[in-house]
């Protein structure tokens, strides 16, 4: 017999109580599940909150204004001729006529 993994399931009620039947018969229990109840709507509440501060990737930020400031290399760094990125001296693995190479480039 052939299943259809993508039908809904009919055999669970999505309305129901999604709590464990046999915690249900103590009070603490029942107290318990209902503050987990109300403390996940209020998270839900609060992720909402913090998705509306994101700037969704593609959004026109033409008129947002950044400014960062920019360090010349330090003494104790170089940049790789390989990735060019800016990397302590301690990550030198091979110099080859004045051009430096960090360790992840000559691994």
């Amino acid at each position: 017999m052939a299943t259809d993994y993508d039908a809904p399931r009919t055999t669970i009620d999505d309305g129901g109580d999604t709590s464990i039947p046999g915690l249900t018969d103590y009070p603490a229990a029942r107290q318990a599940a209902e503050q987990g109840a109300r403390s996940a709507a209020l998270i839900d509440e609060e992720e909402l909150e913090a998705a509306d501060s994101f700037d969704l990737p593609g959004a026109d930020l033409s008129s947002e204004e950044i400014s960062v400031q920019i360090l010349a290399a330090q003494a104790d760094e170089f940049t790789c001729a390989s990735c060019f990125l800016v990397r302590h001296r301690s990550q030198i693995a091979h110099d080859r006529g004045g051009r430096l190479y960090c360790m992840d480039c000559e691994g």
